[in-house]
């Protein structure tokens, strides 16, 4: 069992929580991720590390309900305990393995959406402990729909919050704000987008054009978190790859967005899993793509 060492709603419908996993918190690093399963019975659910202390051997997990399970996870309190937490799973973020000299040289941009500002906060986060400074946007509906704000400002190079509506920082979609920045003569040799998977789609369309390489972390379409149920599969460039066990990061300009979001719908019925199963044969699963993991 895994402890719950502090529980809270960030804002509605999205929660934080502390876990006590000192296996994990030890191994982890930012863009990973864990499987978290409330009890025996539970569902197992694929959630982004948010924040790892390692002296305290604790992980942070943001989430935001989505479904039964996590509606059920969402009402557990300081003190309660977690059946499972499985990791650290996927590969870490690139950024951590590149050399500190060539990573000192580039300047980078990071955009992130609605709760995708948890996943982007520890790769932010290991930037600044590592002496190199980002710019980061941070875009919601509205104000009351902004987290880790606080935590952002912290670690952030320079941070520019975007309200679609308007009632908090910038007005605005966060790509009204990249181009913004690029007009007003920054230069970015990376930007890293997480979020909604149309915003990442509309962030990759203007890179492209804006000539800025751009990492995004699908994690938004994990289910399974093992390769198994094939969920996850997505197209970039001309492979068939799976967020779970591939990613969740992959070159932004090379996903298929709009393929990935039609499979999203089709999954969500067990004729629509039956028929991409058929179309799709043995890509259909991750791993040795016969598992069976829709049965």
């Amino acid at each position: 069992m895994y402890q719950i060492l502090e529980a809270k709603e960030l804002t509605t419908n999205i929660y934080l929580m502390e876990v006590e996993a000192p296996r994990v918190a030890k191994n982890c690093q930012p863009g990973q991720f864990v499987i978290v399963r409330m009890d025996k019975d539970g569902e197992r659910i694929p959630l982004t590390i948010c924040d790892y202390n390692r002296e305290k051997g604790t992980v942070t997990i943001v989430f935001q309900i989505v479904g039964a399970e996590s509606l059920r996870i969402s009402r557990l309190q300081t003190g309660d305990a977690l059946h499972d937490f499985v990791g650290p799973l996927g590969c870490p973020s690139e950024l951590v393995h590149e050399d500190k000299a060539e990573l000192a040289k580039k300047k980078i941009l990071f955009v992130a959406g609605g709760v995708g500002t948890a996943p982007v906060y520890p790769q932010v986060k290991w930037l600044h402990e590592n002496g190199f400074a980002a710019d980061v946007i941070v875009g919601a509906k509205n104000k009351d729909l902004l987290i880790l704000e606080d935590e952002m400002k912290a670690v952030a190079g320079n941070l520019y919050i975007t309200t679609d509506d308007g009632s908090y920082g910038r007005k605005g979609m966060v790509t009204q704000t990249i181009q913004e920045l690029v007009d007003a003569g920054n230069q970015y040799d990376l930007c890293v987008a997480i979020g909604p998977m149309i915003m990442m789609k509309f962030v990759c369309k203007l890179t492209k054009e804006l000539n800025i390489p751009t990492i995004v972390s699908l994690n938004p379409i994990m289910v399974d978190g093992t390769g198994m149920c094939g969920a996850c599969r997505v197209t970039v460039g001309d492979q068939v790859k799976f967020a779970c066990v591939d990613g969740p990061e992959f070159d932004g300009h090379l996903v298929n967005f709009d393929e990935a979001m039609k499979r999203q719908q089709i999954y969500k019925t067990a004729e629509g899993r039956a028929m991409l199963k058929e179309q799709e044969g043995d890509t259909h699963h991750g791993g040795c793509g016969h598992c069976g993991g829709d049965e």
